[in-house]
């Protein structure tokens, strides 16, 4: 028996080597191996949050069209407060049309003689990336080009992203834009952001406005009788130009290119149930973009998986109750409302715990919970501890976490009135008794 078990081992070992050297990728990959070719760069959970890979993720760079997921969230937002319709009708002013008449830059030549819906400017501006209805969109929400930047730095600010400077909807160069550039902003300048801010403003468009991935992930456009395309190439096209950059799960979200830019993409995709957000910044061509992208998406894809840690109704050991004051029992079982659940890297499953945080107004001096507690009642919550070796927190903020409610699992209802008092004589006579023997103990030390 004890032979065979060594030559099982030594076959399954052999396996393992042959697999690997016919191109399976091996079971780790650490993030410093990617050799990614951009400047700037950043993998997140599309759910989470969670930070998976960075490279230079805080500085700031033009991020040429990808400025445009702004000018598409603030649509979507005002659509939600029913300040506009996809229905709402608008023209295109002399600045729009001169933008739009510039092929060089995204243009396709809007018209002057007719009037457009929302959809018809959100869908040129998300698929085709068109300058002009992003100009148009924004002169129909805030009265202004000018107006509507600041409510883009405003709206920047309230997501919580840290890197960024808005001077104009498109990602043009001011420059570019000459005496049209939007007032209040100097005629030199450019967007910036940080691929965390590219991300953070991807993660909160994608989750705030999912239909918004029906519009990116469209192949063309139809719009005045012309037929225009996106400008991802990882889309499902059948085009053999476009093959090699396919990617299974792509349906978004937002390329950009200038010369001060380089060739920027977010992209975003989802496969058996996982979203993976993606930035990559300052590539060196059209089609490197995509390529940068592909080595993300893989690593997140195939080096980490979407697990369970732990289940709804957990608790930690030795910690299934706390302490309850002026109750009628003196403890009060919790367990967490949820399951709290992860992208973990491979390997790295035992790289977790949790910890209760209580909520404060709810506990006495001692750090006891004070009755009556119901049953069901929220008294907290269980968070998530990562001390794996690559822990780049959340892209939601510093010290960001997942957590779930803490919940106690029955009532304990509050003592009545003779008890309470009952147990303050008690304690006070306890402790006149422990000051009395202090006292005596001093007098013979």
């Amino acid at each position: 028996m004890k032979r065979r078990i060594k030559t099982s081992v030594y076959f399954v070992f052999a396996f393992v080597i042959f697999l690997t050297s016919i191109g399976f990728s091996p079971l780790q990959v650490a993030a410093a191996d990617l050799d990614l070719k951009a400047e700037s760069a950043i993998l997140i959970d599309g759910e989470t949050g969670q930070i998976l890979f960075a490279k230079n993720a805080d500085i700031k760079l033009p991020p040429a069209s990808m400025t445009k997921m702004m000018t598409e969230y603030l649509t979507m937002e005002a659509i939600k407060n029913e300040t506009i319709t996809w229905e709402t009708e608008t023209g295109i002013s002399n600045y729009a049309y001169r933008i739009s008449g510039d092929s060089s830059s995204s243009g396709i030549g809007l018209r002057q003689d007719k009037q457009y819906t929302v959809k018809d400017l959100y869908e040129a501006m998300a698929i085709n990336s068109d300058n002009a209805a992003s100009i148009a969109l924004a002169e129909l929400i805030a009265g202004s080009e000018g107006e509507f930047v600041k409510m883009m730095n405003q709206k920047a600010e309230e997501l919580g992203m840290k890197e960024y400077e808005f001077v104009n909807t498109t990602g043009l160069s001011n420059s570019d834009l000459g005496e049209d550039h939007p007032a209040g902003t100097d005629p030199n300048a450019d967007n910036l952001l940080s691929a965390r801010a590219a991300a953070l403003l991807a993660y909160h468009l994608v989750n705030d406005y999912p239909e918004s991935l029906e519009y990116s992930s469209q192949l063309t456009d139809e719009l005045d009788g012309r037929t225009t395309q996106n400008w991802n190439w990882m889309l499902p096209w059948n085009n053999d130009n476009f093959a090699q950059y396919y990617y299974e799960g792509i349906d978004g979200l937002k390329t950009g290119h200038t010369d001060a830019a380089g060739y920027t993409f977010t992209g975003t995709a989802e496969r058996d149930g996982r979203r993976l957000i993606s930035v990559v910044m300052k590539t060196d061509s059209i089609g490197a973009r995509f390529e940068q992208t592909k080595k993300l998406m893989d690593y997140g894809f195939n080096q980490f998986s979407k697990q369970e840690l732990y289940p709804a109704g957990y608790q930690i050991e030795d910690e299934s109750t706390l302490n309850v004051s002026k109750g009628k029992e003196d403890t009060v079982e919790v367990e967490s409302k949820n399951a709290i659940t992860a992208t973990v890297k491979n390997g790295e499953e035992e790289a977790y715990s949790v910890n209760y945080r209580l909520n404060e107004d709810l506990l006495d001096e001692d750090g006891n919970l004070i009755a009556p507690v119901e049953k069901g009642q929220v008294v907290g919550t269980m968070e998530l501890i990562y001390t794996g070796s690559e822990a780049n927190g959340y892209i939601t903020g510093d010290g960001q976490t997942q957590s779930v409610d803490l919940v106690a699992t029955t009532a304990v209802e509050k003592s009545n009135w003779f008890m309470l008092a009952l147990g303050a004589i008690g304690d006070f006579f306890g402790n006149i008794f422990t000051s009395v023997k202090d006292t005596v103990v001093g007098w013979f030390s």
